[in-house]
């Protein structure tokens, strides 16, 4: 396989257009912006900077591909057809997906495979296989009174979407949204928007009507911002910080009220015990759990929690595991960890590195950046002693930090966790099973791990609580965002 991803990585990308209304359209102020590898800095190729005329040209097709029913109004079963040929296609090219993308954002490639198409696959095949089985109601009336509850698309969804896994979380918003009928304009981040737009050609070439899946790039403050004040727009979904969440809920009072489900930020904890099965795996699965992707990673594990009796036995396992991690080219299948996506995030890591230095933190290992002489942004996974007051053990960080921070008892552990404005993820390793569920119930987080990190599938729901947002991905229950109930109450 290595060959064949030698080979993909000098191929030449074409400078991109917008996708609306089933064909590539230049923006119409004609601009582009360049688009930088952060394997070594240089150019790869560009894409079109789209205005707020681009956005309204693009709702305006949602619109009318809604409006005229060929998808909205198709059976489920017609639908699920295109969605299962949309999954095929995606595993078809999925290398050739998986390395465009990592010469986007950075991403190592064994991560990126089963991430962004292997995941992106998956998700539009359960929304495939989900759709036909889900069904109204038949509420409790009298005998002479029938109340049924229709459950009818809701127009046109915007999707605002990060640079992190594009493909893995433009999936778990465009599946659901196009399975229940709806149409989607999607903004992808401005450092990872290649891999949307061919997904964009794969959905027309599964036969999705056109319209019903536009694309549009550009720089959130003025693309992001005119979906945000679209006034014919019906639900936005955003995965990203909290800065732009809450304009983008401003934007919606400013417009029409558009619903806005927000997945923000996380400061997750991850809670090791004493009595934890093997202190050995909890170590891997931990460092893991923060320095794939560079840490750029909404759940990471970003707070590690250590029982004060093996604080320092285990520290020093998890600070071994990152000073042994090979950090570098992410089209290497050998990497563990690649690049950091831009010079831009480089810096503010560097900059929470000085900054927790300056306020007294032990660095274990770590910190600085590397391969310099490739020109890419590259940076040694660090590790931290901290306090839970110092800025590192409280700020979202999003980079290759991890905080260590000791504790005495179950609720001092609990209470280390929950002071945080955050509440996406978080994890317990454990053998006390009375224990495991304590935690569950105790940590206010949208999910809680036991004696492992991540890997969820689509079975289960993906979202936060407190300020890491609102609403959730993946499961069933990502269908409720993209759906309105209509009451009919019909006298017999």
């Amino acid at each position: 396989m290595q060959d064949k991803i030698d080979q993909l990585r000098t191929l030449s990308v074409p400078s991109q257009s917008l996708f609306i209304d089933g064909a590539w359209r230049p923006a119409v102020s004609g601009a582009a912006m360049d688009v930088i590898s952060p394997i070594d800095g240089m150019r790869l190729t560009t894409i079109a900077d789209a205005g707020a005329e681009d956005v309204d040209r693009a709702v305006k097709a949602a619109r009318c591909a809604f409006e005229k029913g060929g998808w909205s109004r198709a059976a489920p079963a017609e639908r699920k057809k295109v969605l299962q040929k949309i999954a095929e296609l995606i595993e078809k090219n999925a290398l050739e997906l998986a390395v465009l993308g990592v010469r986007d954002n950075g991403t190592e490639i064994s991560m990126a495979l089963k991430a962004e198409p292997g995941s992106a696959a998956g998700t539009f095949r359960y929304y495939a296989e989900a759709i036909d089985k889900v069904y109204g109601e038949i509420a409790p009336t009298a005998d002479n009174i029938l109340g049924l509850v229709h459950r009818e698309p809701v127009g046109v969804v915007a999707a605002i979407v990060p640079w992190n896994f594009p493909m893995m979380i433009g999936a778990w918003k465009i599946a659901p949204a196009l399975a229940a009928g709806n149409s989607v304009v999607l903004k992808p981040a401005e450092g990872a928007s290649l891999t949307l737009l061919r997904l964009a050609e794969l959905c027309a070439e599964a036969g999705l009507p056109d319209g019903v899946l536009n694309v549009v790039t550009g720089r959130g403050a003025v693309s992001g911002e005119a979906l945000g004040l679209h006034m014919d727009i019906d639900v936005l979904a955003f995965t990203g910080s909290g800065p732009v969440g809450r304009r983008l809920l401003e934007y919606s009072a400013r417009s029409n009220l558009k619903r806005v489900y927000l997945e923000l930020g996380g400061k997750s904890p991850n809670i090791v015990f004493a009595d934890a099965p093997d202190l050995d795996q909890a170590a891997k699965v931990s460092a893991y759990g923060i320095f794939r992707n560079s840490g750029q990673v909404c759940v990471a594990g970003s707070r590690l929690l250590v029982e004060k009796s093996i604080h320092e036995e285990f520290s020093a396992k998890v600070a071994g595991i990152a000073a042994a991690m090979k950090v570098g080219d992410p089209l290497q299948l050998s990497t563990e960890a690649g690049a950091i996506s831009s010079e831009i995030q480089l810096q503010k890591d560097l900059g929470h590195v000085a900054q927790a230095l300056s306020e007294g933190a032990r660095l274990r290992t770590g910190g600085a950046r590397i391969l310099e002489e490739t020109s890419g942004y590259y940076m040694r996974p660090a590790v931290f002693d901290v306090t839970p007051s110092m800025t590192l053990a409280r700020e979202e960080v999003f980079g290759p930090i991890l905080s260590i921070i000791p504790f005495e008892t179950e609720a001092e552990a609990l209470e280390i966790a929950n002071a945080t404005e955050y509440g996406l993820a978080s994890a317990v390793w454990t053998s006390n099973l009375s224990r495991a569920h304590r935690m569950v119930r105790g940590i206010r987080a949208g999910v809680v791990h036991v004696n492992t990190y991540g890997g969820a599938d689509n079975s289960v729901p993906l979202g936060g609580v407190k300020q890491s947002g609102n609403g959730h991905d993946k499961s069933l229950h990502a269908l409720d965002k993209y759906v309105d109930l209509k009451t009919a109450w019909i006298q017999l």
